[in-house]
């Protein structure tokens, strides 16, 4: 039965959801803290909670900090507010890695998804019919018509990210913007920098739903990544639960990105977790190493 309701909760966080004008509530994790915006007025989509977590010497300092925008916000900070009552614990790794001088101080924008989480997240271009699937059996089929992944991005681009860059001292140019998500998140981070290489320099995809509609957005990322040398790209999946459909997807997209000419270990990486359940808790154990990618150490 552990197994079941492990597939059951794989299955289900494909799909489940959880203006900086709003009044924004502050609150203290150790030395750090994150500001919520309980809603943000979104216009491009639905409004929607979000919170930024600025690390531990931003109140200390002058500095200004790289930014990763996470999807999922709701599951990153605070298990009472996580769809399975699971976090990422996202604060206290951050933390950890900074006070242990393995990555840049950074700031962590999480933005919740809605209820229309698949659409959000789904890459329209990528949709090579009328519906799309899931790429899990027995679950519902998706009209192309109603994905909505470009309008989430233009709410980031247009909407959230000049607020965020006006209203907190960030390092607000490309090669210091990330985005960062799991599963359906995944894809939608590595859409994101597809669509907007100007904006976003860098992502980090663990556990990336590849299977949604046969893998097409692996063909359509063959097609629109950007050229290497400026960009670069996190990869990773696991080998139980939903993730164990993943290998022969992220195979296909790791020759992808050898043939777009991006360098294995240098601007691109793809880690291989044994044993690693599609679930918040896989994923906290494993985010230092998505973190160390984006952010590299301090000079």
């Amino acid at each position: 039965m552990t197994a079941i309701r492990a597939w059951a909760a794989a299955i289900l966080s494909l799909i489940a959801s959880g203006c900086l004008s709003a009044t924004p509530k502050t609150a203290e994790t150790s030395a750090a803290r994150i500001v919520a915006y309980e809603p943000y007025g979104a216009k491009a989509v639905e409004p929607r909670n979000v919170w930024v977590w600025l690390p531990p010497d931003y109140e200390e300092s002058n500095d200004r900090y790289p930014v990763i925008y996470m999807h999922d916000g709701q599951n990153l900070f605070d298990a009472e507010k996580a769809n399975f009552g699971v976090e990422w614990e996202i604060d206290e790794t951050m933390e950890r890695l900074i006070a242990a001088g393995e990555i840049r101080p950074a700031i962590i924008v999480g933005v919740a998804s809605s209820q229309k989480r698949f659409e959000e997240y789904m890459p329209k271009k990528a949709a090579i019919g009328d519906t799309v699937e899931t790429g899990v059996a027995n679950y519902p089929v998706f009209k192309t018509a109603d994905l909505i992944a470009d309008r989430y991005l233009a709410f980031l681009v247009d909407e959230l990210k000049p607020e965020i860059d006006a209203g907190f001292r960030t390092l607000p140019g490309a090669e210091d913007t990330f985005v960062f998500g799991s599963s359906m998140g995944g894809l939608i981070s590595a859409y994101a920098v597809s669509e907007y290489p100007d904006v976003f320099s860098a992502a980090a995809c663990i556990s990336t739903h590849w299977p949604a509609d046969d893998g097409a957005a692996i063909d359509y990322f063959a097609r629109a990544f950007p050229a290497p040398g400026r960009h670069r790209f996190y990869f990773d999946y696991g080998t139980a639960t939903l993730d164990s459909l993943y290998e022969p997807h992220q195979l296909r997209m790791d020759a992808v990105m050898h043939g777009r000419g991006y360098r294995r270990g240098g601007d691109w990486v793809t880690r291989k977790f044994d044993g690693a359940e599609h679930n918040e808790r896989s994923w906290a154990q494993r985010a230092e190493h998505p973190l160390k990618f984006l952010l590299g150490a301090p000079n």
